[in-house]
């Protein structure tokens, strides 16, 4: 009985062992969002040589990481997209980072640190973040209106933090 005992308390820890390792792998890249609260599907950054016009763009600041890159809003084919340029980079360190438009022209200097934590109603979300570096695109929804938001933004939804903020500057 005592070998038996033995045996099934050996399978649980390494059951338990095995299952907090796979945990961990999970943080390392962007988790999805659930589709109800996905408004926009990214694009391929090959689509962004077609024909486009740039309506906006800014440079990332930093948040709680470190964010660099640029982002810009450009007009291509009829379509608004959200693009993050080559260089941009994130840190790889957060859950759940998803990319939105935000209202304020300067997210970063009106929000505490060190998490700079958003309030609902003044941004709305794009897409999850596809990769935490290089050149990617996100489709912005004909039904958004593009003079209410000032800013493109990596922000970690599970735990409020803002990563980095773009100010996005009219090119007009």
């Amino acid at each position: 009985m005592k070998r038996r005992f033995r045996y099934v308390l050996l399978s649980c820890l390494v059951a338990i062992v095995i299952a907090s390792c796979g945990g961990k792998a999970t943080t390392q890249t962007p988790s999805p969002a659930p589709q109800s609260t996905v408004i926009a599907s990214p694009t391929t950054p090959q689509a962004a040589t077609a024909k486009s016009s740039v309506i906006s763009s800014g440079n990332f600041v930093n948040g709680e990481h470190p964010t660099q890159g640029t982002a810009e809003i450009v007009n291509q084919n009829g379509k608004r997209i959200l693009q993050l340029n080559d260089q941009f980079k994130t840190s790889t360190s957060g859950p759940d980072l998803v990319v939105v438009l935000h209202r304020s022209a300067n997210v970063i200097g009106e929000t505490t640190p060190p998490a700079y934590p958003l309030k609902e109603g003044d941004y709305t979300v794009l897409a999850p973040l596809r990769e935490f570096s290089g050149a990617q695109s996100y489709e912005i929804p004909d039904n958004l209106n593009l003079n209410e938001f000032q800013s493109a933004v990596i922000w970690c939804r599970r735990f409020n933090a803002t990563f980095g903020s773009a100010a996005l500057k009219s090119s007009s």
